[in-house]
């Protein structure tokens, strides 16, 4: 137990044969159940799970028949946690990435009831720009920006971070056989999270590189994927949110900021058409692409400030 809480972490594992051991032997003694779920891997993994289990009997393996990704193997995590007696379930991967010395920062929030779900971020420490490859640090960031906007949690960063830990009544509230299941999962679970007005904390890990760990994403695919994923959940939170459950008008000038954005994006194409054609610019034209930018750009950044507004309790 830690403070009185106790402490499973859910480890989703797939082809972790040589990472799977050492993240189990380094797992701090305050954990009282692991529950590693096995993704249908195709090398040694359960077989090394199985052989720690004679020494770990708190461990419990769940195996897939099929390969659900790393999303559904959470969903499967998630799911079997809520059932027990957990108050706290911790994510950690079976590659070894998240540092156990990082546990109590990233519990702290949550068994102390000032956050519903804690994550790590790991672009917090100055040596982040070094450890992580730069691909994944630039496409990271990228993300991160555009989940602020989908999620609704500005202050939260480092969105693809996976270690988390979560309180009982957050595993309740969210319905995991609607997570999504490829890379973009943690996307997803923060925009759930806002759509129940959950409490969100950011906790500074050390980033993890360059230990044997095996990737099999692959970042451009990511990001467009993933962007995808941004832009239905976006939409989903506002319907949900904004419209369903609490009407707020912050949706009327997100609304009105998508219109002129659509017409500035007409009138401009009219312009360096009417160019083409003629070589001059008409001034009227000219005027009124501006205008439409401008109302745009005004009436989408007040509706992200109102949506600031809007969720600030939720730090």
């Amino acid at each position: 137990m830690y403070k009185g809480k106790k402490i499973g972490v859910v480890i989703p594992a797939h082809n972790e044969e040589t990472q799977i051991r050492q993240v189990i032997e380094t797992m701090p003694d305050f954990v009282d159940r692991v529950i590693i779920v096995d993704d249908n891997s195709t090398d040694k993994t359960v077989e090394v799970i199985t052989a720690c289990q004679n020494d770990h009997p708190h461990i419990t393996l769940i195996r897939h028949s099929i390969n659900k990704g790393a999303g559904g193997a959470m969903v499967t995590a998630y799911n079997f946690a809520k059932s027990t007696d957990i108050d706290v379930a911790v994510r950690m991967d079976g590659d070894g990435q998240m540092d156990p010395n990082d546990l109590p920062l990233l519990l702290d929030p949550v068994v102390e009831d000032r956050a519903d779900y804690a994550k790590g971020n790991r672009l917090f420490t100055g040596e982040a720009y070094q450890k992580i490859p730069k691909i994944r640090y630039f496409g990271n960031a990228f993300l991160s920006l555009f989940t602020k906007i989908a999620s609704g949690y500005w202050h939260v960063a480092d969105s693809q971070s996976g270690y988390t830990a979560i309180n009982k009544k957050a595993l309740q509230l969210i319905d995991w056989n609607e997570l999504y299941t490829w890379y973009g999962h943690p996307n997803d679970i923060l925009v759930r999270l806002n759509v129940q007005n959950l409490r969100v904390k950011d906790v500074p890990v050390e980033p993890v590189y360059n230990i044997g760990e095996k990737s099999g994403m692959s970042i451009k695919k990511a990001i467009f994927k993933i962007g995808w994923l941004l832009v239905k959940l976006f939409f989903w939170r506002m319907k949900e949110k904004y419209i369903i459950r609490d009407f707020h008008p912050l949706v009327f000038f997100y609304a009105l900021g998508g219109f002129f954005s659509v017409i500035t994006i007409v009138l401009t194409f009219r312009l360096f058409v009417y160019w083409g054609l003629t070589g001059h610019i008409p001034s009227i034209n000219a005027l009124a692409a501006m205008f439409s930018f401008m109302s745009a750009s005004l009436f989408i950044l007040f509706a992200m400030w109102f949506d600031m507004e809007a969720n600030k309790e939720l730090k």
